[in-house]
């Protein structure tokens, strides 16, 4: 327990180069409500030790020999055996995309301050999602401009296709998941809504299993895809 009563975020760090593990554990065990449980050097040692650790929070890197850092976000995500937070020192277009796909939680770059990684294992810990300031704007633009379909096509309009998940939605669902798209916490959905933060996260759980999706950012690429941001 924390100094808090709190118990403290379990974090397994995946990283193929052990300089970057040792770093990033001095770091994380520095504070009390952060506990380091394990180490992996690549996806596959991640998929293994998050199965048999079961942390709350995976520090991944993209780019490890073997299975890579968005394969193996896939399969942890799949299973539901933790949250997903990408550190990598790659901010490509097709990264930050696949690793989003793939149910990743949040997204930075290595060289984010100390005091940033550290939120961004919290937040994601809570459910919230994290994006890096360097890429938001760009992921943002990227769904805004995204080809628009050929006439004679559903959305050949210049309307994106109706997503049939988003039928199962009810209004007030269909609001989360814009809030979502726009990367709202659930502190900033309750703000917005005007509804209690535990009615948020509610929503926010019943919005991903209707969309059969693992993550808030995975939601929030449905809801760009759909047209709600």
């Amino acid at each position: 327990m924390t100094a808090t009563g709190r118990t403290p975020v379990r974090v397994l760090i995946a990283d193929d180069h052990a300089a970057i593990r040792a770093g990033l554990r001095l770091l994380l065990d520095a504070a009390d409500d952060v506990d380091v449980v394990g180490e992996a050097a690549d996806g596959t040692s991640a998929v293994a030790n998050a199965r048999s650790l079961r942390p709350d929070v995976v520090l991944m890197d993209l780019r490890m020999p073997g299975v890579d850092g968005i394969d193996a976000t896939r399969a942890i995500r799949a299973e539901g055996l933790a949250e997903v937070l990408v550190l990598t020192t790659f901010d490509l277009d097709e990264y930050v995309d696949g690793a989003l796909r793939a149910g990743a939680a949040g997204f930075l770059l290595k060289s984010a301050e100390p005091a940033a990684l550290l939120d961004a294992v919290r937040r994601v810990a809570r459910g919230d999602g994290v994006l890096a300031p360097e890429v938001t704007r760009r992921v943002l633009a990227g769904y805004a401009g995204g080809p628009v379909p050929a006439a004679g096509t559903p959305g050949g309009d210049g309307r994106p296709a109706p997503d049939p998940r988003l039928a199962g939605l009810t209004p007030r669902e269909t609001d989360v998941l814009a809030a979502l798209g726009r990367g709202l916490s659930n502190q900033g959905i309750a703000a917005e809504l005007v509804i209690t933060e535990a009615t948020a996260k509610t929503h926010v759980s019943r919005v991903l299993a209707k969309l059969a999706v693992t993550s808030r950012m995975q939601a929030a690429v449905v809801a760009r895809d759909a047209g709600l941001v």
